[in-house]
């Protein structure tokens, strides 16, 4: 890209302006003539360089209605057509300017250019000693916010001028233009060098040159001290020198105050000026001006005049606007001119400053926590727990079946009743028809015995063993069916709480032999069954402890301790689980058996972001088979 960067690139005799488009013509003898338009063309030069945009160009509003060009930069080929961006910037101000506000008050737009990649800025320049301007630029930008980020910068150098211009409003144009003129040729110096060192050799040889001066010199904080960088006329001087080390104490004084300090002072000056009138007295120069560079808010360079006659005011307003202008720069080609690891380490540097200073209270405590959480999450160990559902059941069940095939007579028990092992009756079946067989075969055995009788007294003793044998069978029925009948009354063999066995509804109902009737289970020797899944089945062991919380009473803790765990998974509510039995520790009277809850075993202690990531590391390692 080719920008013009010294006067000669820009025309000093009058011309007629350049129009662009229909309407746009220029009046003969406008704004674009004689020394107001070679310094908006300065002034545009150095604003082109400072943005680092690709072309710029200063419009004026003419007769109020049209549009002229006053400059343009980089300057085109005579004969040539105007850009086709400057005719879209034209446009652009047309518009923007229907709106009568838009005629006094400051305003900016940013606009796609035609290819990708490039962008326009518009903006108004507003100068009380000079005229209301229009400013154009074409900007390349990789994406819309670092097109922003370059109109922003752009539009401070404008406001800039525009803010210096109403300072020195009130003390008649001419002056004022002078200074501004300087200003911008000291800043039109430092932007033909690429690198640090000459930008700073041509702002101290451009500051020695408008000020007249037998010495400038520029000066950078480092650390707490200043060191001198550049001395004009001078590639070449020694640190350890008297003059070196003089003007850098100067440098340091100023610094220090972050003000301008001109010597000979005032006799109402208000600042110290102690250093500065050592370096005249030790080195002949009769008047000393140092003058802070600021960037972001604060001063981090100096710069120091010498000359043979004292500094009045304007000297000195011209000079401060001078450094006001190229201290960014300056200090802004200094950070890139570094080497990388310099960049990096100041970079750091800053980082840490804002980390550890006053402001922005809330968000570094914010970052500060949620530091302290990861490192907690990382480092931090916490008590690794399985959880999964859990079912009570008991660990003796005794089951009262029917003894044969019969019909409920009577129930003496319901459920949750305790019983002491054979005491209670808990029902009876109807043994009527087993009475009734019972009586007949007693008749049949009678009738045999005393056939056995009559054989005997005949001696017939065949028979006799016949009708014995007979009797012998209806003896052996008789006791079955005396058997039977004892049982009918259903007795438990073990003490404890009937868990099952809801009968008294069913009285006179048909049971079968083996029906189970009753269910009895001793109520302190109940157990958990854990359903665990079985990606956390390998975490237990036998001999692990942990706590049981049922649904019904989940505000009691119950201890235990793993028992067994079963080898084979099962699929319960469609899921494999295994089943895992645990000891309880303790009872309660109000444990039933079947009661359910959630169960937590105590595996070991691990970090807590390994434990609360747990599901989700294994879900990547299964997806992406690592």
């Amino acid at each position: 890209m080719t920008l013009i960067r010294d006067d000669s690139q820009l025309k000093t005799e009058p011309q007629p302006s350049q129009g662009v488009g229909p309407g746009t013509q220029a009046a003969p003898g406008g704004q674009g003539d004689g020394w107001i338009g070679l310094l908006v063309g300065r002034l545009l030069v150095a604003q082109c360089s400072v943005g680092q945009a690709k072309a710029g160009a200063m419009l004026g509003l003419g007769d109020g209605v049209n549009i002229e060009v006053l400059a343009i930069c980089p300057s085109p080929a005579r004969g040539s057509q105007p850009p086709r961006w400057l005719a879209q910037s034209v446009v652009a101000a047309r518009q923007i300017l229907a709106d009568p506000t838009k005629r006094t008050g400051p305003w900016q737009a940013l606009y796609p250019g035609e290819t990708d990649g490039t962008f326009i800025v518009v903006l108004s320049l507003g100068l009380p000693q000079i005229g209301q301007f229009i400013e154009a630029f074409s900007i390349e930008a990789a994406s819309p916010a670092e097109a922003q980020v370059v109109q922003q910068r752009l539009v401070q150098t404008a406001r800039m001028v525009e803010g210096y211009d109403q300072q020195v409003s009130a003390h008649g144009p001419a002056q004022g233009l002078q200074r501004l003129k300087a200003a911008i040729e000291v800043l039109s110096a430092i932007h033909r060098h690429q690198r640090f060192l000459g930008a700073a050799m041509a702002f101290c040889n451009q500051m020695a040159s408008q000020w007249s001066c037998e010495r400038a010199s520029l000066g950078l904080l480092k650390g707490r001290m200043v060191q001198l960088k550049a001395l004009s006329h001078s590639e070449h001087f020694s640190r350890k020198s008297q003059i070196v080390q003089d003007i850098e104490s100067a440098m340091e004084e100023c610094l220090d105050q972050d003000t301008e300090i001109p010597y000979p002072a005032a006799p109402e000056a208000a600042y110290v000026y102690r250093e500065a009138e050592e370096l005249s007295s030790r080195h002949g120069s009769k008047a000393v001006l140092s003058l802070p560079l600021r960037s972001e808010g604060g001063p981090k360079a100096v710069a120091v005049l010498e000359r043979p006659t004292p500094f009045d005011d304007q000297a000195v307003a011209s000079a401060r606007l001078a450094c006001d202008l190229c201290g960014p720069a300056l200090l802004n080609l200094l950070q890139q001119d570094r080497w990388f690891g310099t960049r990096l380490a100041a970079r750091l540097r800053g980082l840490v400053a804002v980390l550890v200073g006053a402001q922005h209270t809330w968000a570094k405590l914010t970052v500060v926590l949620a530091i302290g959480l990861i490192l907690f999450t990382a480092f931090g160990k916490g008590v690794y727990r399985v959880q999964a559902p859990f079912v009570l059941e008991a660990t003796v069940q005794q089951s009262i079946c029917a003894p044969f095939d019969g019909y409920i007579k009577d129930v003496n028990v319901d459920v949750g009743n305790e019983i002491g092992a054979g005491q209670s009756v808990l029902a009876e079946l109807d043994t009527a028809d087993l009475r009734l067989q019972w009586a007949a075969a007693k008749a049949e055995q009678a009738g045999y015995l005393k056939q056995v009788d009559a054989y005997t007294r005949d001696r017939d003793i065949a028979k006799a063993q016949i009708a014995q044998a007979d009797a012998d069978k209806f003896q052996a029925q008789i006791d079955l069916l005396a058997y039977t009948i004892g049982r009918a009354r259903l007795i438990s063999p073990i003490s404890g709480t009937i868990v099952s066995g809801e009968l008294k509804r069913r009285i006179g109902a048909p049971v079968k032999t083996g029906d189970v009737l009753f269910e009895v289970t001793p109520l302190e020797s109940l157990r958990a069954e854990v359903l665990i899944p079985e990606d956390q089945v390998l975490d237990l062991a036998v001999g692990q402890e942990g706590v049981l919380a049922t649904a019904s009473y989940p505000g009691q803790k119950i201890r235990c301790v793993v028992e067994r765990i079963n080898p084979v998974a099962e699929v319960v509510n469609g899921k494999n689980v295994f089943k895992v039995r645990t000891r309880l520790e303790e009872g309660r009277a109000w444990m039933r058996p079947g009661m359910e809850g959630v169960a937590k075993v105590t595996v070991d202690r691990r970090p807590y972001l390994r434990i609360w990531t747990r599901k989700l590391v294994n879900w990547v390692r299964m997806r992406l088979w690592i």
